[in-house]
């Protein structure tokens, strides 16, 4: 199938699937006698593939790897089920981050709200912040 109906079956466009192909996600189609790309059709499942792994967070080189052990015959599940833990532990931890944050912000809100800017002396930058400055 050429490139323009494979974009349409997959929603993409010509030029995310020439990135795909140049970023080794999608091997090289054979060309027709006039030079068009020649897709086979279980490159659509493919694209869905790369797009559903990019969904979950996966990086073009991880999912690179995935395809790669599929393509040499190996079964891919162990691999990405290590990817999905360490994707998810990294959410974790960024989201533990994140909740840490807001605590601090909120800190900061209700003593923004508390300052009266007349109080500020000329020695401090920002009497809201000078006090956090060690965090």
């Amino acid at each position: 199938m050429r490139i323009g109906l494979l974009a349409e079956r997959t929603g993409l466009t010509t030029k995310t699937l020439r990135f795909y192909e140049d970023a080794g996600l999608l091997p090289a189609p054979p060309r027709t006698a006039s030079g068009y790309r020649d897709y086979p059709r279980d490159t659509e499942a493919r694209v869905a593939f790369i797009r559903a792994a990019q969904s979950a967070g996966l990086t073009l080189a991880e999912i690179r790897g995935v395809l790669s052990l599929r393509d040499s015959g190996n079964v891919p599940c162990e691999h990405v089920t290590d990817l999905i833990d360490q994707h998810l532990a990294d959410v974790e931890r960024r989201l533990a981050e994140l909740a840490a944050t807001r605590n601090a912000l909120r800190d900061l809100q209700r003593r923004a709200a508390a300052t009266d800017p007349a109080d500020c002396t000329a020695d401090q930058v920002c009497s809201i912040l000078a006090a956090t400055s060690s965090t």
